[in-house]
């Protein structure tokens, strides 16, 4: 399968953080060929291993990138039957308005978002965005009807899928971070073509969106020599300073700051221009946001990098992606993880 294939499929499957049953039954069968091992925790964390093809003592490294998406989840259902509701992760109240939507009750159901048109709003009302607490999903049920369909704690995830822009293009909702997840599955396929040793861990990571939990349990569980954690970050546009974004053509972005170990960091740079692989630099001073900040500090501590995918309109339903850059975050991964020979810890030490 390939990279625009996989992705497309994860995006339409729900999997809202706390809730990703669904979505880590797909990456399980879509790691399976590639891994020795695959399985899950009890959270909805999946875990692929990957054993070396060279004899030797390598590190034991793990790869996280998350699989949870925000979203929604049902509050209320009014005598009309329109519902309220209330967000899960870090939702941008603002492009909720005439969003479509499926309400995840006892049967999928499909909506709209509303709100008072602006013909009958009172003159400062339509100079303001619409909270969220004012919006309604309207299914277009009888209120009974909905009321026996749907429950209060119901997920609501967004309906956007995956569309091919001009070029490598391509934008949908989700794809922060399930384009981590499929740079994982590329990165798979890239040491099938190279000699390495140890053991690698591909761990599609749960709940990232509310607080990097399943990174924190994985980690816990794995205790590995290296982390490398992939996310994204964000893509150039017009309204935003250069400062704080990055080309959308050219590679993948590597952090640094405090969050990454600086030799590490040094290594995986060099590791891109001795294979010609393009890449960007991501100033991170403090947190990252990320896994990173969580696969950091488990245990005794793990050195970890951070490579993040340029991705425009985060948290929206048109996150948009370059997928070359998926491909040459792949192939930079699986040259650092090849390039770990015997006395790798000298990576690691000053």
């Amino acid at each position: 399968m390939d990279a625009k294939k996989f992705l497309g499929q994860l995006i339409e499957v729900p999997g809202v953080s706390g809730y990703e049953d669904q979505v880590s039954k797909l990456i399980m069968d879509t790691f399976e060929p590639y891994c020795d091992e695959v399985y899950r925790d009890d959270f909805f964390n999946v875990y692929g291993k990957k054993l070396g093809n060279k004899s030797g003592k390598g590190p034991k490294i793990m790869l996280a990138a998350h699989l949870d998406e925000i979203g929604l989840m049902v509050k209320d259902i009014d005598d009309r039957g329109f519902i309220t509701f209330t967000n899960i992760g870090g939702v941008d109240q603002r492009i909720l308005l005439s969003q479509e939507v499926y309400i995840h009750g006892k049967e999928r159901l499909f909506g709209v978002i509303g709100a008072k048109p602006p013909h009958l709003q009172e003159r400062n009302e339509a100079r303001k965005a619409v909270p969220m607490k004012e919006m309604v999903i309207d299914v277009g049920l009888p209120a009974e009807r909905v009321k026996e369909l749907v429950t209060i704690g119901d997920l609501i995830t967004f309906k956007s899928p995956l569309v091919e822009l001009t070029g490598s293009n391509v934008c949908g909702k989700s794809i922060d971070d399930r384009a981590g997840v499929v740079m994982m599955y590329e990165t798979m396929k890239e040491l099938d073509k190279l000699v390495f040793s140890g053991e690698i861990y591909f761990v599609a990571t749960a709940q990232e969106e509310v607080g990097t939990r399943g990174a924190i349990i994985s980690t816990y569980k794995i205790n590995p020599d290296i982390g490398i954690a992939i996310d994204v970050t964000h893509g150039d546009t017009p309204d935003a300073s250069r400062d704080d974004t990055h080309a959308m053509d050219k590679g993948p972005a590597i952090g640094v700051g405090p969050n990454m170990h600086p030799k590490l960091t040094k290594k995986l740079m060099d590791v891109a221009k001795e294979y010609g692989i393009d890449y960007q630099v991501e100033v991170a001073p403090g947190l990252t946001g990320t896994d990173a900040r969580s696969m950091q500090i488990s245990r005794e501590g793990v050195p970890t990098v951070l490579i993040e995918l340029p991705l425009r309109y985060m948290h929206t339903t048109v996150e948009t992606l370059n997928l070359d850059n998926v491909k040459k975050a792949a192939r930079l991964v699986a040259q650092f993880i090849a390039s770990m020979e015997e006395g790798w810890e000298e990576c690691l030490t000053y």
